[in-house]
């Protein structure tokens, strides 16, 4: 493990319904004949229904418009037909966002240990949009907030990226000089190289160059690269990232890069700085 740099059925049978006929009932006058009405007592029950249900909505739009809230209203069967039924409706729970719990104790790390804010990139070094989100946000955020923010590196080499796995190799072993964020920004810094067109391997001269201009020891430096002395480091880096639990939109936690988590709170891709700004804002807040 590196040193610290500075700073996971059938249907129920039912028996026939046999209706019976439905008696006539007589309204009116015997002395007057043209006043007789003859009509079937469903039918008088089908009005009563519809007069019901009409007075039904009268009243509930006279109570949501009181209270703002508006009852839900049912249809269930009776012996008598269809009846309406109003029924308030249980208030659904919002979920709440996953607050992660990363560690981040024995990797690459800048900045304060007891700052009030964590941010932690998992992150790979031929990504286009980890290289992104580097060149417009990673300074920046970093000098307006040069005291309050702890920044942790880990490694999530995509396995498309041919020269990801080569180039976390690298700053790790550059960490044994104390060289991370200097090596770190000089991979970022040759992106265009890291992520060729042409999808060839970088030979191991590319990051010895890198390590010479940081006034490294060369021979200590391939010698740790050779002898992939940190791959397994970084295989568990991303097994941990695998074995995170989904957040609560029901996304992996670590489902690409970069992927960023700032006090826990998930940034999953390249946001610009404004998401960041708000995140840490309210946590700076919270500490007043």
């Amino acid at each position: 493990m590196p040193t610290k740099s500075t700073k996971s059925t059938r249907s129920k049978k039912t028996d026939p319904i046999i209706e019976e006929p439905f008696e006539q009932k007589v309204v009116g006058s015997a002395d007057n004949a043209e006043e007789f009405v003859t009509f079937k007592s469903a039918h008088f029950y089908s009005i009563l229904v519809v007069l019901a249900f009409a007075v039904g909505i009268l009243l509930g739009y006279v109570i949501w418009g009181k209270s703002g809230s508006a009852p839900a209203v049912v249809a269930e069967t009776s012996d008598q037909g269809v009846v309406y039924v109003e029924v308030t409706p249980q208030p659904t729970a919002i979920p709440l966002p996953v607050v992660y719990d990363i560690e981040t104790e024995g990797f690459p790390s800048r900045g304060p240990a007891d700052a009030p804010i964590t941010i932690v990139e998992f992150s790979d070094y031929q990504c286009p949009y980890c290289w992104r989100w580097h060149v417009q946000v990673y300074d920046t955020l970093m000098e307006a907030y040069p005291d309050q923010i702890r920044f942790v590196y880990r490694n999530y080499p995509l396995s498309f990226h041919q020269n990801a796995m080569p180039g976390a190799e690298a700053a790790l072993c550059a960490n044994d000089q104390n060289a991370y964020w200097e090596y770190h920004d000089l991979l970022f810094d040759n992106q265009e190289q890291m992520n060729n067109q042409a999808g060839s391997v970088l030979e191991q001269s590319f990051y010895n160059d890198l390590a010479a201009s940081l006034n490294l020891d060369v021979d200590a430096f391939e010698l740790c690269m050779t002898g992939h002395k940190y791959a397994d480091f970084i295989q568990e880096d991303m097994a941990y990232a695998t074995s995170l639990p989904y957040d609560s939109t029901g996304e992996a936690a670590v489902g690409g890069t970069p992927t960023f988590f700032v006090n826990g709170y998930r940034l999953g891709g390249a946001y610009p700085i404004e998401y960041f700004v708000q995140i840490i804002e309210s946590e700076l807040a919270k500490n007043q």
